[in-house]
């Protein structure tokens, strides 16, 4: 038996229809959002002046790095290091919580 599975994007700023998933990148994080056309647009425009003027980072899998602290943002030893040094309860092991590493890369804002 054959099954045909169709999957639908909603565009995540309004519930409309969308018709294409758009990432991005800000603060050494990764981003997408589904859109439709129009506010595709809306954000290719809103910012293009800074891709404009910015550097692009090459490479396949490009490690984001902070200025300042010049720690990666997915260096998870020192974050939990840092965390227990600071009273925050992590694991040895797993995903470090959001709010933990929030709370690191803020403390190590330039």
């Amino acid at each position: 038996m054959a099954q045909k599975v169709i999957t639908s994007l909603e565009d995540d700023l309004d519930g409309s229809e969308a018709t294409q998933t758009v990432l991005f990148g800000l603060d050494g994080r990764a981003f997408e959002i589904d859109l439709n056309d129009a506010h595709t647009e809306e954000l290719r425009e809103a910012l293009a002046p800074y891709i404009g003027v910015g550097r692009k980072v090459s490479g396949g899998r490009a490690t984001v790095r902070r200025m300042g602290s010049g720690k990666s943002a997915n260096d998870s030893g020192d974050i939990r290091k840092w965390a227990k040094e600071n009273g925050y309860d992590v694991n040895d092991r797993g995903r470090v919580p959001a709010p933990v590493r929030e709370a690191f890369e803020k403390a190590h804002a330039a």
